[in-house]
């Protein structure tokens, strides 16, 4: 599948939590939700990105959005991850790379796991994207700026 773009409908998908626990898409309609996709837990960029997210989460929660993380880890990688750099956020384990594949993230550079990030409004519609292998932190500055534009009602392009 190609990568989905703005304008899109965001897929339903279902996968596995950090606690076990069946998550879908489906379960976040009416609130708007940041997803990031990124190659692995505990790897320096990962763990950096991750953080980033964590310490700009209650920017995000204030705007009314949530944020959720996908990897290929397994949950209990996820928990792990988790619990030693304090995330307030939900990790969604996709070990299949099935929801990779329905959002369009591919491997880049031959073989490293996509990053990349969807901003989402309400209905789920993709208001923005993201990607960049090698700078995680721009990931959050652009799901910020598309949230506070969602928030003041500009649409992003």
């Amino acid at each position: 599948m190609t990568k989905l773009k703005v304008d899109d409908q965001a897929p339903d998908f279902s996968g596995v939590d950090q606690n076990g626990k069946k998550i879908s898409l489906s379960q976040f309609i009416g609130k708007p939700l940041v997803l990031f996709f990124y190659p692995k837990d505990d790897s320096k960029s990962c763990t950096n990105e991750a953080c980033e997210f964590r310490d700009k989460y209650s920017s995000f929660v204030n705007a009314g959005a949530d944020v959720i993380g996908i990897s290929n880890d397994d949950p209990e990688a996820h928990a792990h991850f988790i619990s030693k750099n304090s995330l307030p956020y939900t990790l969604i384990s996709d070990r299949d790379g099935e929801i990779a594949k329905k959002y369009g993230v591919h491997k880049e550079l031959l073989f490293f796991p996509g990053r990349t990030t969807f901003i989402l409004n309400k209905e789920h519609k993709i208001i923005g994207t993201h990607s960049s292998l090698i700078n995680p932190s721009s990931h959050i500055q652009e799901s910020l700026k598309a949230i506070d534009h969602l928030k003041g009602g500009t649409p992003v392009h």
